[in-house]
């Protein structure tokens, strides 16, 4: 992350102490301090875009007590902070000690105030948990890789990708239709060459597809034969191709590409409009 003129990065660092039950009430602090922070910004008590992002808001009001309190802490803290980056002129660096989910980095960032350096220490479980959240959204690819896996084994690894990224999309290129006589005779050409395809209970059809990735934790799920998207290619594209060489049997072609789909899911990422993707 940088500022137009200097360079400076976030550096999140493992305490040391040991993560064990007489830790767990400190990490407890976290938890509180980061609900009531958010509910305060809710109600307008100050303007942070970020927490959200990293804290869920309570269904639970806060005391204005509690409220006042936190707007009163995190003014006060801001101020001493922003006189010391002006005094050196960023020239500086920044050791937040205990830091949770604060997001006074990103704070900083916007108003150019950034450090040379910026670093945050905290219990391991909180940093992971906090790089998580920070990190940018996710693509995954599998082309013919599913298929090979039986359908436990594919729906931990879906089952996983969902709950490890907060924004992600998966895009999966495999086998539909494999239950009509089609799709059996190459399944028998597969195993032939010693290549079982192992996964092919969820290769039933689109649906099929579809439903193995919301079943997994996927908020939405799109599919579509390779035919139908090969309908959908750009004509002077499709003029193109099919002038390099003679095509004899165009229903073998089609056969071939009815057997074939393109899917993908998305998880997330409402802002970036991930799920208005579509071909």
């Amino acid at each position: 992350m940088a500022t137009r003129q200097r360079e400076s990065s976030i550096t999140s660092c493992c305490s040391t102490s040991s993560c064990d039950a007489d830790d767990e009430g400190v990490r407890g602090t976290c938890e509180d301090a980061s609900l009531c922070k958010r509910f305060a910004v809710s109600i307008g008590y100050w303007h942070d875009p970020y927490i959200q992002h990293f804290v869920r808001l309570s269904k639970e009001r806060k005391a204005p007590e509690i409220n006042r309190g936190y707007f009163a802490r995190v003014h006060g803290v801001s101020q001493l902070i922003k006189a010391f980056l002006r005094k050196t002129e960023c020239h500086c660096q920044i050791v937040n000690l205990g830091a949770g989910m604060d997001t006074t980095f990103w704070r900083l960032k916007d108003e150019d105030l950034l450090p040379s350096k910026y670093f945050e220490v905290d219990f391991p479980m909180i940093v992971t948990r906090k790089l998580h959240s920070i990190k940018l959204p996710t693509l995954l690819i599998a082309e013919c890789v599913l298929v090979y896996m039986t359908p436990e084994q594919s729906a931990n690894l879906l089952k996983w990708a969902a709950n490890s990224f907060e924004r992600a999309m998966f895009i999966n290129y495999e086998q539909v239709n494999m239950g009509d006589r089609f799709g059996q005779i190459m399944i028998e050409n597969l195993r032939r060459r010693q290549c079982d395809l192992a996964g092919v209970e969820t290769c039933k059809s689109l649906e099929s597809q579809k439903e193995r990735l919301l079943s997994n934790g996927w908020e939405t799920a799109s599919a579509v034969d390779m035919m139908e998207l090969y309908n959908r290619l750009p004509r002077a594209e499709v003029s193109r191709i099919e002038s390099l060489e003679f095509l004899d049997e165009m229903e073998l072609l089609e056969q071939l590409m009815r057997h074939y789909c393109l899917c993908w899911a998305t998880k997330g990422g409402n802002e970036l409009g991930l799920k208005e993707i579509t071909y």
